[in-house]
């Protein structure tokens, strides 16, 4: 067993496809193939589903693909580590950012970048609880989620500005004053909604229920560029994070504060503390410390 042969069966899952996931790897298909079945041999299991094409992988095949995973995060890790010894930060570096985040990670990374030009980026769209999870098996060097309930004995977290709230609309299809809109103005509005599930959602709802006020969505969806376009059209109006950079998308879209509105839930850019740790993450916890954190 090496690792090329792990390599190989990660890229076979991204894919989904032999010959994909050949060409990714700058290998021809037979040898792909050949290389595959011969870790199956040492291991003395069946990894892969074969018919006329890829059909996912079995059982056992989807215990070792995690644990190669791991052993591949290991690698890139310790690559990093003696990189980081030497003062140098090489390899990638994993975020996973939940939606909606008012966080914007662009002058962290260019200050990363800068300093470190060899640094690669790799940015997830996940949920709080996918965050956390990948973060824990070491497939995330860094997250920025929620802080609530979050576990101090196993995370290290640094907090994030609040996030302020405020009404994103298409200014071709409404016009509003220079006064912040209340929440009962909100009401009078077609609104798109992301859906209920979503943390953000959540307090959309809970600023709504304080002042006894039941919204009635025109839209609900729960992908974030599809409600932004439904904005553009002039379907609706949406509350989104106040910071965000989302009018920015178009020349027509602006986003105007809203009174009193806040996340429920502070946002923080998490860390494991167990082993392995990342020097990329723990490089980019410091920059953030020094250059960015006011709190």
């Amino acid at each position: 067993m090496d690792l090329k042969q792990l390599k190989f069966l990660i890229a076979l899952d991204e894919t989904r496809h032999f010959g994909q996931a050949a060409a990714r790897c700058h290998i021809t298909q037979p040898t792909l193939s050949m290389r595959l079945r011969s870790l199956e041999e040492e291991l003395d299991l069946p990894l892969v589903n074969r018919g006329q094409r890829f059909e996912g992988f079995t059982a056992p095949g989807e215990r070792v693909l995690a644990w190669a995973r791991t052993v591949m995060a290991a690698h890139d890790g310790l690559l990093a580590e003696a990189a980081a010894c030497r003062g140098n930060l090489v390899g990638t570096l994993r975020m996973g950012v939940v939606p909606l985040s008012s966080f914007n990670p662009q002058p962290l990374l260019q200050r990363l970048h800068a300093e470190h030009p060899n640094l690669r980026f790799e940015l997830s769209s996940l949920s709080s609880e996918q965050i956390l999870e990948q973060l824990a098996s070491n497939r995330l060097d860094l997250g920025v989620s929620y802080l609530e309930r979050l576990d101090g004995e196993h995370f290290d977290s640094l907090p994030l500005e609040p996030t302020h709230m405020g009404l994103l609309y298409d200014q071709r299809h409404f016009s509003f004053g220079e006064q912040p809109l209340s929440w009962e103005a909100l009401i009078e509005l077609p609104l798109g909604l992301l859906t209920s599930g979503m943390h953000f959602r959540q307090s959309i709802d809970h600023n709504f229920h304080i002042r006894g006020l039941q919204p009635q969505p025109v839209l609900q969806t729960d992908a974030v560029h599809q409600l932004v376009q439904m904005v553009h059209g002039g379907l609706c109006c949406a509350v989104m994070p106040l910071d965000s950079s989302l009018e920015t998308l178009t020349e027509h879209l602006r986003l105007h504060p809203i009174e009193d509105a806040q996340t429920l839930a502070r946002l923080g850019l998490i860390m494991r503390r167990s082993a392995p740790t990342s020097a990329l993450a723990q490089a980019c916890f410091a920059l953030y410390q020094q250059s960015f954190s006011g709190y």
